[in-house]
């Protein structure tokens, strides 16, 4: 087996069977076939009492070879490598090291023995690609690690600790000191007991299932709001309900039915596309390969407020020491005090421990002094929106921090360009666009400056990888990618309400669709005085109207809707006569509104700006506005985000259904000619 990444060596009468398939022993042909070897060679040879199968480099196998994905089977199929396995007449140890996921975990179910280093976890992620543990995992999993865990495994994708998974007996014994030799010694304990422990025949752990009947369902309404909308969780339930219910041999059949209905269908190949999608947005288009990040080991922030704060916790949480700068006192002692209740909270749910919170506080430096910031690797701004304060704010910085230094904005929305224009050094300016609670949300845009210099832009995206974001590079417009995409639909969404929707009928239709929220739950959310003029008495649209009537949203109990003392919402009588009123006065004839017309304004529209986006080169990749819209707006990721949804239903559908509304939208709208013209060739936008 020269040529194979699967090769076979003695220890005595131990047979030991290692892969070496970097990087992560992923289960492509070759591999499966050496496996399969392997054990034929075991079963041949009367010498061999027992086999060690092991993984050079990193990991134990780490899943299926992605790169398979979608091509014609090459045999032997994983169930088969799996089957063989179990089946052979001598004692299998499989030797956890790194992850043992998805097929690396099915062919460790598939040995009769598991031992493991206590820094393994294992898991079956499979879920998050819309699938199943389809090589018979649904069915050895419950029976080894019970069924409780098998479906928080299966249903999640959430990896376990070797210890959790040992004390579940999904592995027989955790390993101390050099894994082979301890699994070869192992191996030598259990050469002779026979009859062979195979995972397929087990029993006792679904007798225990049997005696709760309502634990499925239990446990299904247990995660009804987490698992809304997609199919696969749903799946792997039904495939681990047939474990306890009927013979391994009928499981299976269940098995292999459902994985095969969701390989299918649109929401794996959605979740498929992301999973490649957010992997592409780290690469930055035009950029050298061979360039260097800059060295950032001291991080200042401006502002301590619910920005500023959640930019800082990213930094402590990673170690790195950060210097916040406020004008007054109180305001600089309150984000502090936030800060460190925000860890305190996450302390208590067990995420962290109090020595980590004492540690991470202790590298924060309040302070009031901007010169403070002098010694500043990378500064971040994270100020009011106004270009004027920002302008001043970046014209002092440059005056005041090292040459060399990165200096940041937190913007949403305005010109980086303009903001670098007032300083000396435009090279060092980039827009980091955070999105909040910053401490929690795994998106960060990345805005590259007509001016900013490729070690910064290479900078930021290492950066963003180390503080756990994922980031995504956007070009300088109003709102970037996501905010910009996002105010097409708010626009169309209120004018909706005008000629006869209702805000709770648009969020419905949002909701349904799979987002967490709608957009006028959303703005309560948010805040409904976000960008107000702040003029109770200049009163242009609704949403003027709502805020000189102090209604902004759940912090004053009434925003679009009402809300009552546990923030619960109902529709809101007042809302709808202020609306109903200013239709009146705008001479808007109000009428029946059609899902279907929400579903065209809003979400269409949005796809027509991300077609204009990608056509001024404001994004690097289609795929990178869905990137954004997953993570900064829960977008449903089994929809794949809005440009691969657009491909899911077709550009000419896109198309003509704008086509329908164009009257109704005005003169705010315009046709992207990129979604056009690719409509018209019968072509993809996210280009898969």
């Amino acid at each position: 087996m020269s040529d194979s990444p699967i090769s076979t060596s003695r220890h005595g009468d131990i047979l030991i069977v290692k892969s070496n398939n970097p990087p992560v022993n992923a289960l492509g042909a070759a591999v499966r076939q050496g496996l399969v070897a392997a054990i034929e060679q075991a079963e041949g040879d009367d010498s061999v009492k027992a086999v060690v199968i092991a993984c050079e480099g990193q990991t134990f196998f780490a899943g299926a070879d992605i790169t398979e994905f979608g091509k014609p089977p090459v045999m032997p199929w994983l169930p088969t490598v799996v089957d063989t396995i179990e089946n052979c007449s001598k004692p299998v140890v499989a030797a956890i090291h790194g992850t043992a996921l998805g097929g690396g975990l099915e062919i460790a179910l598939g040995c009769h023995y598991r031992v493991a280093v206590p820094s393994a976890k294992l898991g079956v992620p499979e879920v998050k690609l819309g699938l199943l543990p389809g090589a018979g995992g649904t069915q050895r999993l419950p029976r080894v690690a019970g069924v409780e865990r098998a479906l928080e495994m299966a249903t999640t994708g959430k990896m376990i600790s070797a210890k959790a998974a040992h004390d579940c007996g999904l592995v027989d014994r955790l390993i101390e000191g050099d894994l082979i030799p301890h699994a070869v010694a192992y191996a030598d304990e259990v050469k002779d007991i026979r009859p062979l422990p195979k995972s397929s025949e087990r029993d006792d752990k679904l007798a225990e299932a049997r005696a709760n009947p309502g634990l499925f369902d239990d446990y299904r309404k247990a995660n009804a709001r987490k698992f809304r909308g997609f199919e696969a969780p749903e799946a792997n339930i039904q495939c681990i309900e047939a474990a306890v219910s009927k013979p391994f041999a009928e499981g299976v059949i269940v098995e292999r039915t459902k994985f095969m209905e969701l390989m299918s269908g649109t929401q794996a190949k959605a979740q498929q596309y992301f999973f490649f999608a957010e992997r592409k947005a780290a690469k930055i288009e035009g950029v050298a390969d061979d360039v260097r990040p800059r060295d950032i080991r001291k991080v200042g922030v401006i502002g301590a407020g619910t920005m500023g704060g959640g930019i800082s916790m990213n930094f402590l949480s990673a170690g790195i020491p950060v210097t916040i700068v406020e004008t007054a006192q109180e305001a600089l002692d309150r984000g502090t005090g936030v800060m460190r209740k925000n860890y305190e909270a996450t302390a208590a749910k067990g995420r962290m421990t109090g020595e980590q919170v004492e540690q991470a506080m202790g590298l924060l430096t309040p302070t009031l002094d901007f010169a403070a910031l002098a010694d500043c690797d990378l500064v971040i701004e994270a100020v009011f929106e106004q270009m004027e304060i920002k302008q001043d704010i970046f014209a002092r910085l440059d005056a005041t921090v090292k040459p060399g230094a990165i200096l940041a904005s937190n913007t949403s929305y305005l010109n980086i360009d303009d903001i670098a224009a007032a300083t000396k050094r435009p090279q060092d300016v980039v827009g980091l666009h955070f999105f909040s609670p910053a401490n929690v949300m795994k998106l960060l845009e990345v805005v590259r400056g007509a001016k900013t210099a490729d070690d910064v832009l290479v900078t930021a995206m290492a950066l963003a990888k180390k503080i756990g974001k994922v980031a995504v590079v956007a070009g300088v417009c109003h709102g970037f990618i996501g905010n910009r995409m996002l105010m097409p639909r708010q626009v169309e969404a209120t004018k909706l309400l005008l000629e006869g929707a209702t805000p709770e009928q648009v969020d419905r239709v949002h909701v349904e669709f799979g987002m967490p929220m709608g957009p006028f739950q959303m703005a309560d959310l948010a805040g409904v005085d976000i960008g107000w003029h702040r003029d109770p008495n200049r009163i242009e649209n609704v949403r003027d109207a709502l805020c000189a009537i102090d209604r902004w949203g759940q912090k004053k109990g009434a925003g679009f809707y009402d809300y009552d003392d546990k923030r619960r919402p109902s529709p809101s009588p007042k809302v709808q006569s202020i609306i109903e009123e200013f239709a009146a006065k705008q001479g808007v004839t109000r009428r029946e509104i059609s899902d279907e017309e929400i579903v065209q304004r809003t979400l269409y529209t949005m796809v027509n700006e991300g077609a204009k986006i990608l056509e001024e080169g404001m994004a690097q990749r289609a795929s990178d506005i869905d990137v954004v819209w997953v993570y900064g707006y829960g977008w449903p990721v089994y929809r794949g985000g809005p440009m691969f949804w657009a491909d899911s239903e077709g550009l000419q559908k896109i198309v003509d259904g704008l086509k329908a509304q164009e009257e109704r939208m005005g003169s705010d709208f315009s046709f992207s000619n990129l979604l056009v013209d690719k409509a018209a060739k019968g072509e993809k936008i996210a280009g898969r």
